[in-house]
């Protein structure tokens, strides 16, 4: 049979089986025009987070094909949000290629509840350059193991400004830190690029991130979670990186930073790893650590190589261990919109969060129409969106749409619910504070999939075009669900 009559069919069905049960609805205590609200990006961009024709429950448990079943009472991890990186590139750009009222606008936009805000609540920055800064540098130039010349004078140029600016905009939001390298001459190459921390330094560079926090918050940005090395995996040839092995990290965590900050009253939490998911018996060596394990609070992960089921594998060892996914670049080596969403949503919205993330981060929140600036390392990297550097006009990207289906919908505090879904569907669910719930759902394949949406004895009919991810938001029934 043609697939548009079955479904034309299915539809009818749907509505008389809603007229029929009005009277039902009234008696079960589910108020009389119960709906649930839509908003859909599909891979040829005809709609991008535009929002749909809302969708009504029915009072009707029984059964009518493929369903995604929500269960609000078996509740997992409590989420801080979604957002990006706070880049040296992303604030030098927002900071001085945009006018007051540009600037001001987009960053309401990015981090804004009201109208169609994306209201991110979690953002990185890093501790000195990284590749997406102006130039290299560290915040203690000079060798001098009493650190006198510490500054975060670079930093307060554009970084803390953007922040605070997202701050006042967005007072939920979390910040995140981590290094690209310690100064060089701490390290074995005497150089930001490449080489080892030299375990002499071990307090001196416990102190370096002690006097980042506390010159970050006298700066009026908070330190919520730290990394102590960017990808320590890696060491790149072309801007800062170090590589730490994990029993080191671990002896530095244990004996040296986690007592510093504990002493200096500091509570940012520290997370381990920072890196992808193909190694996950690094965090499990830095774990096993005893001294380490009381001062790591979780594992954060980037997305260039291996599984994201990564992230459920080392929280099975320590489930009393927050997960985080900290990195992920869109580029021009995935520039197709539908297939770079489509991963985007799979992978990172949904993937990610289903195996355990309470927060995910893209890595620039902004980059220019030449994908920088930069120094070294990636040329063709997105930012989530692109500001033209000469005329100051501004891009969305398929990371800002893929993203915008989750921070604009699921508040901090949210928790992750149980969703059961069919064959060809992808998705998470989520119950808000207020009780408000936020079901994501993609369907990646080359045909519709019409299915139903089922919680707490209510469905309603729902139909999501080919490569097209959809957000779902409605209230939880009133009153008890007998007849």
């Amino acid at each position: 049979m043609d697939r548009r009559i079955t479904t034309f069919a299915r539809r009818v069905l749907a509505v008389s089986a809603g007229l029929a049960t009005l009277g039902a609805a009234a008696c079960a205590g589910i108020p009389a025009d119960p709906s649930a609200r839509v908003w859909m990006t599909s891979g040829d961009r005809s709609r991008l987070l535009s929002e749909q024709t809302p969708l009504r429950f029915e009072a009707d448990p029984a059964p009518a094909g493929p369903a995604i079943t929500v269960d609000v009472d078996q509740r997992f991890q409590e989420m801080v949000g979604f957002g990006a990186a706070i880049t040296d590139a992303s604030a030098f750009l927002i900071r001085t290629r945009l006018a007051g009222d540009q600037r001001d606008s987009l960053m309401r936009e990015l981090f804004g509840r009201e109208g169609d805000g994306l209201g991110f609540s979690f953002t990185r920055v890093t501790v000195g350059a990284s590749d997406f800064s102006l130039d290299h540098y560290s915040l203690a130039e000079t060798p001098d193991p009493t650190l006198a010349t510490f500054s975060t004078a670079r930093m307060e140029e554009y970084v803390f400004p953007t922040v605070r600016q997202a701050l006042a905009i967005n007072p939920d939001l979390k910040v995140m830190a981590s290094p690209w390298s310690a100064p060089g001459w701490m390290k074995t190459t005497g150089s930001m690029i490449r080489g080892q921390l030299k375990p002499e330094f071990y307090p001196v560079y416990a102190d370096y991130f002690r006097r980042y926090i506390e010159s970050a918050r006298a700066n009026g940005v908070p330190t919520d979670y730290l990394s102590i090395q960017n990808e320590p995996d890696f060491e790149p040839d072309s801007y800062p990186g170090m590589r730490w092995a994990p029993q080191d990290r671990a002896t530095f965590i244990g004996a040296h930073l986690g007592p510093r900050l504990r002493d200096a009253g500091i509570s940012t939490r520290i997370l381990e790893w920072d890196h992808n998911w193909d190694l996950p018996q690094q965090p499990l060596t830095a774990l096993a650590d005893e001294r380490a394990r009381p001062f790591i609070a979780g594992v954060a992960w980037h997305c260039y190589a291996g599984d994201v089921q990564a992230q459920s594998q080392v929280r099975e060892v320590w489930p009393d261990k927050d997960v985080f996914f900290t990195e992920c670049s869109g580029g021009e080596w995935a520039a197709d919109f539908a297939d770079s969403f489509g991963w985007t949503m799979k992978t990172l919205i949904i993937g990610s969060t289903e195996h355990w993330a309470r927060g995910v981060l893209m890595w620039n929140l902004a980059l220019d129409e030449t994908y920088g600036p930069h120094a070294g390392g990636c040329g063709d990297c997105r930012g989530v969106v692109r500001i033209n550097s000469r005329t100051g006009v501004i891009e969305r990207n398929q990371e800002y749409y893929a993203f915008g289906h989750a921070s604009r919908f699921v508040r901090p505090g949210a928790r992750r619910v149980a969703s059961i879904e069919p064959e060809g569907l992808a998705a998470v669910a989520f119950v808000n504070p207020d009780g408000q719930r936020v079901l994501i759902v993609l369907n990646e394949g080359a045909g519709s999939v019409a299915f139903d949406i089922r919680e707490g004895g209510r469905r309603l009919a729902a139909e999501l075009p080919a490569k097209t991810a959809a957000t779902y938001v409605w209230k939880p029934a009133e009153g008890p669900r007998g007849g």
